[in-house]
């Protein structure tokens, strides 16, 4: 069922075009999915993600099991049905949100106990819980309950690794429905030999798919791309990887240049609530006055709705105004920008020409350090 076939290969990097087969339809990977944290991408229908080429759609297991609930969510049909999307969906294990929760959480080696965001009330997170709260949403992947540490701290990520195994293990033995692709997620901070390590052991298991977490947390892009090449050899080629929350657009490009496959961001429908937009080089905020009688378009050579329609200078407005119509043809954009880029890796990687295609893309980036070149 969960069926991974790769297409073409680059010639000269780690990229490579693959089709994902799930119970909602093939991924043609690369891909890259919007995030819809509580079951919808802000500002935008599920027609327009259509309309916009997206394959893929993430939500979030802490969010929906606090509000309104997963066993609601599955009374009414599961995820799919609930939020009228017919597409693979991708739901998290829950982990990272509780984790972050650092002022509120206790960890042990059964489990996490948090208080929620929301109101205060005290929940307890285990893997069994995590597993079955997914069940209940009904995704086509999901994720394996994991600790999330510090990147850079050695010990302590060397001693959570011990836990994010045993999770995974548990992970399986919880799993009960076939119609899920359950990924395990490789940890080990920015260093080479616990990536290895953790890589090696969830390989061990023989899952469908294999997640990178425990990146743009707090590293430097050039640590980022380290550990990314030292994952590419080692993690079979015969399965997905899926990058954990990234989505810049020099860093898609990166992670694609390194053999990755999927990728899940907030950053464009985020960013375009704050008034910015996705360009080629980086982002542009149309706050800023020089855009008040600007007439062009975001890009001109952008063929979305909102460029094929909208002026900068009206873009403008509609942002100094906080007019819901801003957010939605910014998020518009800003999802076209991210999605056209992995339709154009996928086009270069057809023709063995990845690598010229990342050379000119991120000639327009200013170099984060000198060890994150190609």
């Amino acid at each position: 069922m969960f069926e991974f076939e790769i297409d073409a290969t680059d010639p000269n990097s780690g990229g490579r075009n693959g089709r994902f087969h799930t119970p909602h339809g093939i991924l043609q990977t690369p891909v890259f999915a919007p995030v819809g944290t509580q079951a919808t991408v802000k500002a935008l229908r599920p027609s327009d993600l259509h309309n916009l080429g997206a394959t893929l759609v993430l939500s979030n297991t802490y969010h929906l099991y606090l509000r309104p609930g997963d066993e609601l969510i599955r009374d009414l049909g599961g995820l799919h049905q609930f939020m009228g999307w017919n597409g693979p969906i991708l739901t998290d294990s829950g982990g990272f949100q509780v984790f972050s929760l650092s002022d509120t959480r206790k960890i042990d080696d059964d489990g996490v106990t948090f208080k929620s965001h929301l109101d205060g009330s005290k929940h307890r997170f285990t893997p069994e819980k995590s597993i079955a709260i997914q069940e209940n949403l009904g995704a086509d992947i999901i994720m394996a309950f994991d600790e999330c540490p510090p990147p850079t701290d050695y010990d302590y990520v060397q001693q959570s690794l011990i836990r994010t195994h045993t999770w995974a293990k548990r992970c399986v033995q919880a799993k009960t429905r076939e119609d899920q692709a359950l990924f395990g997620i490789v940890q080990g901070g920015i260093f080479p030999d616990l990536r290895e390590e953790s890589a090696r052991f969830l390989m061990d298991l023989d899952l469908p798919g294999y997640a990178i977490g425990g990146l743009a947390v707090g590293e430097s892009k050039a640590e980022m791309y380290k550990t990314l090449d030292a994952l590419n050899p080692i993690l079979p080629k015969n399965k997905p990887r899926y990058l954990m929350g990234v989505g810049a657009p020099e860093d898609v490009v990166n992670g694609v240049l390194r053999g990755v496959d999927i990728f899940d961001c907030v950053l464009p429908t985020r960013i375009a609530r704050n008034g910015a937009a996705l360009v080629k080089g980086g982002r542009i905020n149309l706050r800023n006055a020089k855009f008040q009688r600007d007439s062009a378009p975001i890009d001109k050579t952008c063929t979305c709705y909102t460029c094929t329609h909208f002026s900068r200078a009206y873009l403008r407005h509609l942002v100094k105004t906080n007019e819901i119509l801003g957010h939605i043809l910014l998020t518009t954009h800003n999802i076209h920008f991210l999605l056209e880029l992995v339709r154009q890796m996928r086009a270069a990687i057809d023709r063995g020409e990845l690598t010229a295609f990342a050379a000119d893309f991120l000639s327009h980036y200013p170099p984060v350090s000198p060890q994150a070149a190609l």
